[in-house]
């Protein structure tokens, strides 16, 4: 029996980059605020990032992960909602 089918267009793999983007800041509140405090967001993060890479990518097809469109969704829900932090990284 064969698994579900990939997501294959852009609204349906947007959506799901951003959920998957809003769950890592929903549980990593404290390790993002820090990771933007101290410049240290991507090893701070790297294994939630990897994890939902993965995931994101077992479930869009080749060419919808190529778009960049969990990286993107990275930077708009988990880093651009740090804005207003006083951290030399902005």
């Amino acid at each position: 029996m064969a698994g579900p089918q990939k997501i294959d267009n852009e609204p349906r793999a947007q959506s799901l980059a951003r959920a998957i983007a809003s769950d890592i800041q929903l549980y990593n509140k404290a390790k993002i605020e820090e990771g933007l405090m101290n410049d240290t967001f991507f090893d701070l993060l790297s294994e939630e990032i990897a994890e939902g890479r993965d995931l994101f990518r077992s479930r869009v097809t080749p060419e919808i992960f190529r778009r960049n469109f969990f990286d993107r969704a990275i930077v708009d829900r988990v880093i651009k909602p740090g804005a207003s932090m006083e951290t030399k990284i902005w």
